[in-house]
């Protein structure tokens, strides 16, 4: 079988459900490196910084790794904002969305919620944006986490003299975290926090 022969999908049979189910397997287990193609496409996204989306996003993620963050936390920060292109308005939740499946809860919220938080650096600056937006968030057993994640990772994360690992040196570890099952509890760990730092591993690196 090449193609199903349905047209509709209530008229579709087993062996053909059996047959796409095969092929949409196999299409997931390229999702990482679908993501990394994406993140370069960041560089056609929103210009006017002093560094590229993807200049950003890789620097992000070299201060995660830099801090001693886990796996997690660097595969997030890395692809925090590739909402950019396709999801201006909403960018954050975008990011969250593919992310979900596969690393912590923790992780999730703060990329989730770091629009909200990146709100407190320029808010104040801008007719009808609410410099304190974060604040609606109070209360979340993860509020500090995406405040030290927007403050140590994402808003420090625009300085073209910075040294950038290369994307290359994360594309294992996106293929490591997008490997695994989805929706694993082991891996979602709902309600547990995990440091941003680790200041003995961030010490070897």
């Amino acid at each position: 079988m090449e193609k199903v022969s349905f047209t509709q999908m209530k008229d579709g049979t087993k062996e053909e459900y059996e047959f796409l189910t095969a092929h949409e397997i196999d299409h997931t287990k390229h999702t990482a490196d679908r993501l990394l193609t994406a993140l370069v496409d960041l560089d056609k996204s929103l210009s006017g910084y002093q560094i590229t989306r993807l200049g950003h996003s890789v620097q992000s993620a070299t201060r995660a790794w830099r801090d001693g963050a886990d796996i997690d936390w660097v595969v997030s920060a890395l692809l925090h904002d590739i909402g950019d292109i396709y999801a201006p308005y909403n960018h954050d939740e975008y990011a969250a969305t593919i992310l979900k499946p596969f690393v912590r809860e923790q992780c999730t919220w703060c990329v989730q919620t770091h629009g909200d938080f990146q709100m407190l650096y320029y808010g104040h600056h801008l007719e009808g944006f609410d410099q304190h937006k974060r604040e609606r968030h109070r209360g979340n057993p993860y509020f500090d986490d995406c405040a030290e994640f927007c403050e140590r990772w994402d808003q420090a994360s625009f300085d073209p003299d910075y040294d950038d690992l290369p994307i290359e040196f994360f594309a294992p570890m996106v293929r490591e975290v997008f490997a695994r099952t989805p929706y694993d509890p082991q891996v979602i760990r709902k309600g547990e926090r995990v440091p941003l730092t680790d200041v003995d591993v961030a010490a070897k690196r």
